[in-house]
């Protein structure tokens, strides 16, 4: 079975059980690395919003990720659908997430952003900043364009310049 296949198994097999919990599946990933194939599931909580005063911020633990490996690793079983030894790991996407679908990059606009470009720009292939939108592009992802503010520059970006986008940690 192709890789793609078995993250949208997976993603079926997880579907309702994580609704259910109150969890989204951020990221659903199938590689090898080496001589290992792993299956990498990234959970966060569906009420991702930043916390009222006095609230504090929510952040997916061990027993959440327990929670979601256990029963994912029942469905799988049962459903079978990877031919090859592998190994099962859920955890959350961290603090310093990767911005890989449309979702993301809308979901953390006002958020610091860390940013490579494949080809420079102006002699720079990294930017960090603000991202301040994102335009949609009905037709392809491809043609979507990313806002940047950083420091005093604005960054208009074509998401198919982009390498790899993260939220930043600021410390």
């Amino acid at each position: 079975m192709a890789r793609k296949k078995i993250t949208e198994v997976t993603a079926e097999l997880l579907s309702d059980f994580l609704k259910q919990e109150g969890y989204v599946l951020y990221n659903c990933e199938f590689v090898k690395e080496v001589r290992d194939w792993f299956l990498r599931v990234y959970i966060d909580f569906e009420d991702y919003g930043t916390p009222s005063e006095g609230e504090k911020a929510r952040y997916i633990g061990t027993e959440d990720c327990e929670k979601v490996s256990r029963y994912l690793s029942e469905k799988l079983d049962e459903a079978d659908p990877v031919e090859q030894n592998y190994f099962l790991e859920v955890s959350s996407p961290g603090m310093d997430r990767p911005l890989i679908s449309r979702e993301h990059f809308i979901r953390y606009i006002g958020s610091a952003v860390e940013i490579k470009l494949y080809k420079g720009i102006d002699g720079t292939k990294n930017i960090e900043g603000i991202l301040e939108s994102y335009e949609q592009d009905e037709e392809t992802r491809d043609n979507d364009i990313i806002n940047v503010q950083a420091d005093d520059r604005k960054w208009i970006l074509k998401r198919k310049d982009i390498a790899k986008a993260q939220l930043a940690v600021i410390i």
